[in-house]
């Protein structure tokens, strides 16, 4: 009878004992708030919490700052964790291994361990970290790790990534070779020389100012809808062949040539090219509209249909493996060959190419 009676009181232990240790008052005043506890005192009923999918714990005057986030080990089946403007040193999710959005924004985070591996988007811009080890992650379509102290990113594993925002950091190189998905950068602020996009042909947006680049082949860009590359060490830009352009701004350049003819120029909602004192001609569309509508250049610089130098485009640049169908003038009707008159060659590949030949 007394084993019984024993057995009897050590149930509700067995059945109900299983606690999760939460140190910060806080935290654990978050957790009593929306219902996952009902006392103050260090440790919370993991079965509250250990279903809970979602939890948003970002600064709050009610509850007070988080320090530390021990316990959030005890949400095992949490997807979105949300704890951005508290003052976190540390944060350890390797065990929420069904974590998908990760926002811990504005902290003081020096350490930040994801390697659970199932992050789709992580927001930790405004922190202290040094490293960022994402190489578990090869789900992450978007990373967001702006202003940080950060002298190396490697997400040569993040073969989905599609969104990266890194600016203002101390990276001198990044390699993005394996990130064929990428679809908007943001690499401003940074030591970067050199920016090889070869590969990143989805690509449509591009921030990547205040950088030190010498050069910039957007060839394998054809989609690039805004351009900032402000604050590097430019000396040419061809832009011609990308129509969809509509956004540019590479003032605080070395530019000797720039070519944006690219029969979009009355779409573009920003066009800025000041301070490049080399900078004599810019060719575009129609001069006549450019003057009118574009003044953010410098005042040596002008406009013209044909600039004739290293950014143009001429007869001499077409591609001998293509088999020229069809001469267009800018109306769309079939032409003959003219000189000194843009046209258009249309060729047996699908592709078209803008044509300029001067004769004096």
């Amino acid at each position: 009878m007394k084993k019984l009676i024993l057995l009897l009181t050590l149930l509700p232990c067995i059945a109900f004992g299983q606690r999760t240790y939460v140190p910060d008052d806080a935290f654990e005043a978050f957790l009593i708030w929306y219902g996952y506890d009902d006392v103050l005192d260090d440790s919370v009923d993991t079965d509250h919490i250990s279903s809970a999918v979602s939890l948003d714990i970002g600064f709050s005057s009610n509850s007070g700052t988080i320090y530390d986030l021990t316990g959030i080990e005890g949400f095992s089946s949490l997807k979105t964790l949300i704890c951005n403007y508290n003052q976190l040193t540390s944060l350890d999710v390797s065990q929420n291994t069904e974590l998908e959005n990760l926002n811990c924004l504005n902290n003081q985070l020096t350490s930040l361990n994801v390697d659970g591996g199932s992050l789709i988007l992580l927001s930790c811009q405004n922190n202290q970290l040094t490293n960022l080890d994402v190489s578990q992650n090869i789900g992450l379509t978007n990373l967001y790790c702006d202003n940080n102290p950060l002298t190396n990113l490697d997400v040569s594993q993040n073969t989905a990534l599609q969104l990266l925002y890194c600016t203002h950091q101390q990276l001198t190189s990044l390699d993005l070779s394996n990130n064929t998905d990428l679809r908007s950068l943001r690499c401003y602020g940074n030591q970067l020389s050199n920016l090889d996009l070869s590969h990143n042909n989805a690509l449509y947006m591009l921030q990547c100012g205040q950088n030190l680049i010498t050069s910039l082949d957007l060839s394998q860009n054809p989609d690039i809808e805004g351009l900032w590359c402000e604050e590097n060490q430019l000396t040419s830009l061809h832009l011609s062949n990308h129509s969809a352009l509509y956004t540019l701004n590479c003032e605080s350049n070395h530019l000797s040539c720039l070519n944006v003819a690219n029969g979009n120029n009355t779409n573009f909602l920003l066009f800025k090219t000041t301070n490049n004192n080399n900078l004599d001609c810019i060719e575009v569309d129609d001069p006549a509209w450019s003057v009118a509508n574009w003044t953010d250049i410098d005042p040596q610089s002008s406009f013209s249909e044909y600039c004739n130098n290293d950014c143009s485009v001429s007869i001499n640049e077409l591609n001998p493996s293509k088999n020229l169908i069809q001469i267009l003038d800018l109306m769309g009707r079939e032409t003959t060959f003219k000189p000194n008159t843009p046209l258009i060659y249309v060729y047996d590949d699908g592709s078209t190419e803008k044509v300029f030949s001067v004769e004096y």
